[in-house]
C-alpha cells in the first residue's frame, strides 16, 4: 500500500473507531457527525466523502465489530465446555452491551436488520459448533434440536445481561450461573466448573 493508501485506511479507521465509542454511551439518533468528525480529528465532510452519511457509518462500524467478534466468539470456542463459557462471559463483558444496543437500535439505520440478523446467524451457529458434541445423547432428533435451544438460550447476551445486571453477578458468579444452567444439558458425566 502506497503511504497516501495507509494515511485513507488509517483515517477511516479513527472515523470508525470514534463512532464505536459513540455507540457505547449514547444512542443512536442524538450522534451527531460533527461529534465523530470532532473526535476522529477530520471533517464533517471527510466522514459523508468516506461512509456517505450515519447510517454508512454506522452499518460499517457495526460489520467491522461483527468481525471482530466472530474473531473473537472462534478463539474461545475451546474443547472444553467450561473454558468455553469462561471465554464467553470475558467476551460478552467486552461486547455484551454493545451487541445488545445494536439490536436494539437496528430498526433506526437503513442495512443494520441485515447486519443484526447476521450476528444472530453466527450465534447460533457457534453455539450448535462449541457445544453441539458435548450434549448428552438423546433418542430423538426433536429432542436434540430442543436442547441445542436451550444451549443458545443459555449462551445469549440477554442471558449474560439478565444475570450480570438484573441479577447483580459479579463476572466470576456469571460464569458459574452459565456453567449451572449449561451442564445438565451436557453428557452424563461433564467436567467440574473450576
Amino acid at each position: 500500500m502506497s503511504a497516501r493508501a495507509d494515511a485513507v485506511e488509517l483515517t477511516g479507521e479513527r472515523i470508525i473507531d470514534a463512532m464505536l465509542a459513540r455507540l457505547t454511551s449514547t444512542p443512536y439518533e442524538r450522534i451527531r457527525l460533527e461529534d465523530i468528525a470532532a473526535d476522529a480529528g477530520v471533517t464533517v465532510q471527510t466522514v459523508i466523502r468516506r461512509f456517505g452519511g450515519k447510517p454508512g457509518l454506522m452499518t460499517t462500524t457495526v460489520e467491522r465489530e461483527l468481525g471482530r467478534i466472530a474473531a473473537a466468539r472462534d478463539a474461545a470456542a475451546h474443547a472444553s465446555p467450561a473454558a468455553t463459557i469462561r471465554a464467553l462471559v470475558e467476551h460478552y463483558e467486552r461486547y455484551g452491551s454493545l451487541i445488545l444496543k445494536t439490536y436494539a437500535e437496528a430498526p433506526l439505520v437503513p442495512g443494520l436488520p441485515e447486519l443484526a440478523a447476521r450476528g444472530r446467524e453466527y450465534h447460533l451457529d457457534w453455539c450448535r459448533r462449541a457445544f453441539g458434541h458435548h450434549l448428552a445423547p438423546v433418542g430423538d432428533d426433536a429432542t436434540r434440536r430442543r436442547r441445542l435451544a436451550e444451549v443458545i438460550a443459555i449462551c445469549d447476551a440477554t442471558t449474560w445481561r439478565i444475570l450480570r445486571f438484573d441479577g447483580a453477578l459479579d463476572p466470576d458468579q456469571t460464569e458459574e450461573a452459565l456453567w449451572e444452567l449449561l451442564a445438565p444439558l451436557l453428557r452424563s458425566e461433564p467436567e467440574q466448573h473450576p
